[in-house]
This record gives C-alpha cells, sequence and structure tokens, in this order.
C-alpha cells in the first residue's frame, strides 16, 4: 500500500507543479503582486520560477529524474515562502482573496514539502524498492 501512496503523492505533486507553472505565464500579474516589494527582478523572477516548476513536474515523470526534480521542487517551494508571508501579513493588497486563506497557504505549503519529502525524495523502504 505504501507504494500506492508514493504514486499518488508523486501525480498529485506533479499535476500541482504543471498547473503552478503554467499559470506563472498566465497570470504573471497576480504573481508579479504577491512578491515582497523588497524582492527583485518581479517579472524575472515570475518567469524562472513557473519555469522551473514545469521543468518539476515533467521531472518527477521519469524515474530516472524523478529525485533531483523533487529535490529542486522541495528547494523552489521554501524559496517562494516570502510571497505567502507576504500575502499573510498584507491582506488588504489582496482583498479578493478571504483572509483565511492567506493564512492557510503556509500550513498548505508546509504539508506540500511532506508529500514531497516522503512521496518523491525519501528512499523507498526496502519492501517497496524490490
Amino acid at each position: 500500500m505504501p507504494r500506492l501512496f508514493r504514486k499518488i503523492g508523486i501525480g498529485f505533486v506533479a499535476l500541482l507543479f504543471l498547473t503552478s507553472g503554467t499559470c506563472h505565464f498566465l497570470l504573471t500579474g497576480f504573481f508579479v503582486a504577491i512578491m515582497p516589494p523588497y524582492l527583485p527582478w518581479h517579472h524575472a523572477a515570475v518567469y524562472v520560477s513557473g519555469a522551473f516548476e514545469l521543468l518539476g513536474a515533467f521531472g518527477l515523470l521519469v524515474p530516472a529524474t524523478r529525485r533531483a526534480a523533487g529535490i529542486g521542487l522541495l528547494i523552489l517551494t521554501i524559496l517562494v515562502t516570502p510571497a505567502n508571508v507576504h500575502m499573510w501579513a498584507h491582506p488588504e493588497l489582496f482583498p479578493q482573496i478571504p483572509e483565511s486563506l492567506l493564512f492557510w497557504r503556509l500550513p498548505a505549503q508546509a504539508a506540500l514539502l511532506a508529500v514531497i519529502w516522503f512521496s518523491v525524495i525519501r528512499p523507498a523502504p526496502k519492501s517497496e524498492s524490490g
């Protein structure tokens, strides 16, 4: 059964980053708006992070690149934390999003990190690898 959970986790993470990475290019203005003002190169950062999200999503689908893609997505997820904190700290800048959702982005991000770790990065137990 753990193998099934790993597969579901990999599929979930790949789909999430495929969707999010695509949105970086389709909804660039939104992603630029959520970046804290102290970070440089907003547009470039949005495009680069979107490209890495897409690369990571596709990398998860190839067993040979899965672990490296997972590590990259874990790091990328940590690097986007300032945007989530900025949104939570300044809800007045995002009146279209309920404040409770702005808060829940942070625990959701922690949960995403756990899913990436346990589904993709953590070595499979010996009982699964055979």
